[in-house]
């Protein structure tokens, strides 16, 4: 089909695709229940909903010649939420015992992003492409995902002559969000089957969802069990309300980065504000209890993340694949399989080769092929099927969310003046 003959695109308004997210959750939700593969490989209910729609989506703009163009605003707010209620349930001596982690797994992470623009721009050389495309087959589109894609693809188009620069990266960036949402479940299942390995019991800073929270219920303290035994509107109110409190004091943050010219995800500081707002406030007052961490506040956490995730998947633009379908079908399983190969033989065994590996393994898959999202929703599909692993939770989104933008974007520059 012909891009320059297509008509007036379909808009789908704030409203109407924050509905659609909802309804494509409870498709996603539905299939895992008529198709038990989709559980036993730990497949998130928005990653199949999400792509049954965004196909229907590519059947809609074939047959009618005009592209969907949905607004994603609801969907960027539901981020924010996600990670502040994230920020909400950690605590300090999580992040303490992660450290040594986080080390470890930022070494790993920039090795591999090295790989990925090497493997990105063989595959660019092997298509008679200049191997300065390769960044847009690797960490510009992958690791960096559509944004990424979008603020580098006219750098190199004007510079380095390669046409259709940016179309290349968004195209790879839609691939790597499939190949991140299918292959992180079933790497983790495979870990932890030949392992035969078994999660550790919760902890209290461990961050459920709400499919999962039966499963700690037993290891709750009476005095979480007596406050916390039916979720109330208060409970929820409460909840939302130090969800705003956290992102107010995040995008104060944010302002302030933003005026000495630092550039980070809004999400990022509304993290780092929660995980201070919820360490502070008990030790500030600690006859009072902290609130924020309860049932009410991991319903929003899930909620906040399902239809995130279900908006992010059925509005990818597969229609935008078949110009490079020949260069992005090669690269990209090339991509797989290297990021397949490199979490299952390096990135478990150096993050312990335990339970907390495989959990880290699956958003390994998830933020290094697609985005962080992705990379949490992975990881919540493996805890709900096999337990929880509360400093995956912690460790990995500080890693994919926070140091990764700054690496990438100076390996991005090394690769192009290489």
């Amino acid at each position: 089909m012909d891009h320059e003959t297509l008509l007036e695109p379909i808009r789908i308004g704030a409203f109407a695709a924050f509905t659609l997210g909802i309804l494509v959750y409870f498709l996603g939700a539905r299939m895992t229940r008529m198709r038990p593969v989709l559980q036993k490989y730990s497949i998130p209910e928005p990653v199949s909903g999400g792509l049954v729609a965004a196909f229907l989506a590519l059947g809609i703009v074939y047959f009618t010649g005009r592209e969907i163009s949905y607004d994603l605003r609801v969907r960027d707010i539901l981020l924010v939420y996600f990670f502040t209620t994230v920020g909400l349930n950690a605590r300090i001596s999580d992040l303490v015992k992660g450290g040594p982690i986080l080390a470890i797994l930022l070494g790993l992470t920039i090795g591999y992003m090295l790989i990925q623009n090497l493997v990105g721009a063989a595959g660019a050389v092997l298509f008679g492409l200049e191997p300065q495309a390769g960044v847009l087959l690797g960490t510009a589109s992958l690791i960096g995902g559509h944004g990424t894609a979008i603020a580098w693809g006219p750098t190199i188009q004007s510079e380095y002559g390669i046409a259709g620069a940016a179309e290349l990266g968004i195209a790879s960036a839609t691939i790597g969000l499939i190949l991140a949402s299918i292959l992180g479940g079933p790497i983790a299942k495979f870990l932890i089957d030949r392992n035969k390995l078994v999660a550790d019991a919760p902890t209290e800073g461990h961050v459920p969802t709400a499919a999962e929270s039966h499963k700690i219920d037993d290891h709750r303290s009476v005095e979480d069990e007596g406050e916390e035994e039916e979720i109330t509107h208060t409970l929820i109110m409460r909840s939302i309300l130090w969800i705003h409190i956290a992102i107010a004091l995040g995008y104060s943050g944010f302002q302030a980065l933003e005026a000495a010219g630092i550039k980070l995800p809004l999400f990022v500081p509304c993290l780092l504000s929660a995980i201070l707002l919820a360490n502070l406030m008990p030790a500030l007052f600690p006859r009072k209890k902290f609130r924020a961490r309860s049932k009410a506040t991991d319903l929003i956490s899930e909620f906040s993340l399902s239809v995130f995730l279900s908006m992010s998947l059925m509005s990818m633009e597969l229609w935008t694949l078949a110009s490079s379908a020949g260069v992005l079908t090669v690269t990209m399983l090339m991509q797989a399989v290297i990021a397949t190969l490199f979490i299952v033989l390096i990135v478990f065994r150096a993050m312990g080769s335990n339970y907390f590996a495989s959990v880290i393994c699956a958003g390994f898959a998830g933020f290094t092929l697609g985005a962080t999202p992705t990379a949490i929703a992975n990881m919540t599909a493996v805890t709900q099927r096999y337990g929880p692993s509360p400093v995956a939770f912690i460790v990995l989104p500080l890693i994919s969310a926070f140091f990764v933008d700054i690496a990438n974007a100076v390996i991005i520059k090394w690769f192009l003046t290489f």
